[in-house]
């Protein structure tokens, strides 16, 4: 690791192939709740709060939501790409962290393989 980044470490959480696509994992890592989740093969970490009132955003709903669409027409997509918070329903890309409807976003933590295990780097 380059030296300004001695603080963060590689924390191993599950073995390759433990979370499906569609499913997720809630792990305890140097006293944070994350939750990794599998989005269509890509592991995604999740701190387990949500930004707007502190919720366990990660035992939320995984779907959709609606896209843009022309007046009287709604559309789906994105399946499962969208967590639902549980206390109040925002929605959040899950790829990105970004909240669907306001300028805060979820705490993404980097995923990495080595071999058949998977590190969340905190």
């Amino acid at each position: 690791m380059p030296p300004h980044d001695r603080t963060r470490r590689h924390w191993p959480v599950a073995r390759v192939g433990e979370v499906a696509p569609g499913q997720r994992k809630l792990v305890e890592v140097d006293g944070r709740s994350i939750g990794l989740f599998n989005v269509k093969g890509k592991l995604i970490a999740v701190l387990n709060v949500c930004p707007h009132e502190l919720a366990p955003v990660c035992l939320g709903r995984v779907g959709g939501t609606t896209l843009p669409s022309p007046p009287g027409e709604f559309r789906w997509g994105r399946d499962g790409e969208i967590l639902a918070c549980p206390w109040h329903g925002w929605e959040f890309d899950l790829l990105t962290g970004e909240a669907l409807a306001d300028r805060r976003h979820l705490r993404l933590y980097d995923v990495t393989v080595d071999g058949d295990t998977v590190y969340v780097t905190v």
